[in-house]
């Protein structure tokens, strides 16, 4: 039985999968090996680098019919040398040398240690391509995986090597370099030990011709992954649990198998086989992966810690209306997959944008002292007055202490008041969060079903919660608030809204800051409050 993949590169006969060379623009790849030319493929980590390059190693060896030998390298193995130039290169090579074996080609299996101890590290592995290219009249194409694994001087040793051969390809060095890794080898600042310096990627590397990407899955492709296991075991996938499966994830292939997976062999009513998945089994799903902190969502919010990633988001959390990031900064963002790659700047997914606002605030929501049932009504309903009373009651006593300790302190209001709610609904509802540059605001949409099972739309009360922050007079902000409040209810079809205004002026009194009132929008009344 075939199931989604979440580990490696896929395997057709083990895994549903989209075609990988159907994600990329095949003749592009192909014309560009046949002209001879070198290039990068790049995308976010999980997003099926590898898969691609394995499927066109194999395509290369055997049924493209233009007399190639391709190999396949994966040099993450010399990422343990760091610097040390020799170690890393005898890795390296060695690594080519299985990769070459295994496709039935001895040559540098026999050689390459001979190479290194002759030539030095500085030139092992320019002469060892040289040599090999040679061996054979068919032309040579190299594919470097995890080229960004590789760091220093050892990275900046490789990319020189394969430059310096350049001139001598096809017959004397390869006819063809794919260097795959996150970023563009174009981006890289590489500090090198030995000449105490910054060397840019491009210029290490300046023989690339063209650049590119690896995507997402388009809606297309994501509907037919999940088509392949309705064909298979006959479970069908609601239209409400495909939509939430595109929605929440965008076609980020990772979350999009991890969410399948967990609901459709995860969990004991998924591998039922007589029903169908529904949009609660995808919420489900959706949970679980953010509770258990499943690797790749731990090793993307660790990069929060960065200061260039801080500096692009922590403004997009708050809502601010502009940021101190360079081109540098979003462009690395950019490729750890983070941010979406159209403008403006924003959270790539909403599943990211859940899960950077709750792991920034995690510390907090574990040391709140709240109890969900205090705050749910005689009718199941989540009493949300009474619980940004209570917020607005927590916020005067500790957010000078709380905001201090968070890393993005300018977004620091709103991650408190968004670990405060998490606390709370954790205990039978979901936030569903909107923020980003220049919306001067963040969007809460809180879901809390009143009836029956968690998740369940038509039994949910939806209540908005608006925050801003104090800029300029007060009235004119509340009434910006008030405007933007009343769409966001209409469109997510909520029953109750509240404004909340931070006022982070110091000096000011706190009776001044803190307020609570009622106002009529279009019919509607919102509550605002101030903090």
């Amino acid at each position: 039985m075939r199931e989604f993949n979440t580990e490696g590169p896929v395997v057709a006969a083990w895994h549903y999968c989209v075609p990988p060379l159907e994600r990329v623009d095949l003749d592009q790849v192909l014309g560009l090996i046949r002209a001879r030319r070198y290039c990068v493929l790049h995308a976010p980590r999980q997003t099926g680098k590898t898969s691609t390059l394995l499927a066109l190693r194999d395509l290369l060896n055997g049924g493209a019919g233009e007399g190639f030998r391709c190999v396949y390298a994966n040099v993450e193995v010399a990422q343990t040398a760091r610097e040390d130039v020799r170690d890393a290169m005898q890795a390296v090579l060695g690594e080519l040398a299985n990769r070459a074996l295994e496709a039935g080609d001895g040559f540098l299996d026999e050689r390459w240690p001979d190479l290194l101890a002759s030539f030095g590290p500085h030139n092992a592995l320019a002469t060892a391509l040289s040599r090999w290219s040679m061996s054979d009249p068919r032309p040579l194409v190299v594919l470097i995986d995890e080229i960004d694994a590789l760091i220093g001087d050892t990275l900046i040793a490789v990319l020189r090597q394969l430059r310096a051969g350049y001139d001598r390809r096809p017959r004397s060095f390869p006819q063809s370099v794919v260097l795959c890794g996150v970023r563009d080898v174009r981006d890289y600042r590489i500090r090198s030990r030995a000449e105490n310096a910054v060397i840019a990627g491009g210029s290490a590397f300046n023989i690339r011709a063209e650049s590119l990407r690896l995507g997402d899955f388009t809606e297309a492709e994501l509907r037919a992954l999940l088509t392949q296991h309705t064909t298979e075991t006959g479970q069908a996938f609601t239209a409400q649990a495909v939509d939430a499966v595109w929605m929440g994830t965008r076609g980020q292939p990772w979350l999009v198998n991890a969410l399948c997976r967990q609901a459709c062999f995860g969990s004991r009513a998924g591998r039922d086989r007589s029903r169908a998945i529904g949009v609660a089994d995808i919420f489900d799903a959706r949970e679980h992966l953010i509770e258990s902190r499943q690797v790749h969502l731990d090793q993307l919010v660790d990069k929060l810690q960065e200061d260039r990633v801080r500096r692009v988001i922590e403004p997009l959390l708050s809502g601010a209306s502009e940021d101190d990031s360079s081109l540098h900064d979003l462009e690395y963002v950019r490729d750890l997959g983070l941010i979406a790659r159209d403008d403006p700047p924003r959270i790539a997914n909403p599943i990211y944008a859940e899960v950077v606002p709750r792991e920034l605030t995690y510390a907090v929501q574990a040391k709140l002292l709240q109890d969900a049932a205090w705050y749910v009504d005689a009718g199941g309903g989540l009493d949300v007055h009474k619980l940004l009373a209570s917020f607005q009651a927590f916020f005067r006593e500790h957010s000078e202490h709380w905001v201090q300790r968070f890393d993005y302190r300018e977004a620091g209001p709103q991650l408190l008041l968004q670990a405060f709610l998490q606390r709370i609904v954790n205990g039978g509802g979901r936030i569903e969060r909107e923020y980003g540059l220049g919306r001067g605001r963040t969007d809460l949409l809180i879901v809390w079903p009143r009836r029956g099972g968690q998740h369940q739309p038509a039994e949910a009360d939806r209540i908005v919660i608006e925050c801003k922050v104090l800029r300029g007079r007060l009235e004119r902000t509340i009434a910006d608030g008030l405007a933007q409040t009343a769409a966001y209810m209409d469109r997510c079809a909520a029953r109750e809204g509240h404004l909340v205004v931070f006022d982070r002026a110091e000096g000011k009194a706190w009776e001044e800051k803190m307020y609570c009132r009622e106002e009529s929008v279009d019919g509607r009344t919102i509550a605002v409050w101030g903090m």
